[in-house]
């Protein structure tokens, strides 16, 4: 409830740059899943191009058998687990206590199908995610949105992000924030936006939301 100061933070969390690498991790992992099926492994430009549609829709053209299907999408999920941070940043957070939520400029059915094939997707407790008429696109609408869903007062939540926009959305609400140095942003874009923490490994993370 609303000024329960011995309740976890709820997190919002960006999603490319932040939550995911899409231009690395992703494209690492399915990388790995075609070597392993000893498949070609695409072009780098084409491989980008499966960040967002399920992992099977992506896999199925190159490998036709389902059966085939299902063990490419086995060996990117043990990639994806164990060498990326995310699964593990994320489930410590959430054993920790805290509320997750993604909140993202993609459109909301866009993002939820992204974050229903992560790993750890079934963490979050929502996604908020852009309207398909752009009605509301831009950060400090979205974190409205999010505050709205989960009844929840900006002092209660923080807002992580790459991002200028990420940052400046949730100073618009009065929100503590945190701007990620791994993403796409850069520190000076972050300290520029008015960043409070600006954490190199995701690692930090905990330790920032303790302090």
């Amino acid at each position: 409830m609303p000024g329960d100061t011995g309740a976890k933070p709820t997190l919002f969390l960006d999603m490319d740059g932040t939550l995911i690498d899409s231009a690395v991790g992703i494209t690492r992992c399915v990388a790995h899943a075609l070597t392993q099926m000893a498949v070609p492994v695409p072009p780098q430009a084409e491989v980008r191009r499966w960040i967002g549609p399920s992992l099977r829709t992506s896999f199925t053209p190159l490998l036709r058998d389902p059966a085939q299907v299902e063990r490419a999408v086995e060996h990117y999920r043990v990639r994806f687990e164990s060498d990326g941070w995310v699964a593990e940043v994320i489930s410590d957070l959430h054993a920790a206590g805290h509320q997750l939520a993604v909140v993202t400029a993609k459109n909301e059915p866009h993002a939820r199908k992204i974050v229903d094939h992560l790993p750890f997707g079934h963490l979050f407790d929502d996604v908020i995610g852009a309207t398909v008429d752009g009605r509301i696109s831009d950060k400090p609408d979205l974190i409205a949105e999010a505050l709205n869903r989960l009844d929840l007062a900006p002092g209660q939540c923080w807002m992580i992000g790459d991002r200028h926009m990420d940052i400046e959305g949730a100073r618009h609400h009065g929100m503590r924030n945190i701007g990620v140095l791994w993403g796409f942003g850069g520190e000076a874009e972050l300290r520029a936006a008015g960043a409070e923490h600006l954490p190199h490994m995701p690692a930090d993370i905990p330790a920032l939301l303790a302090g």
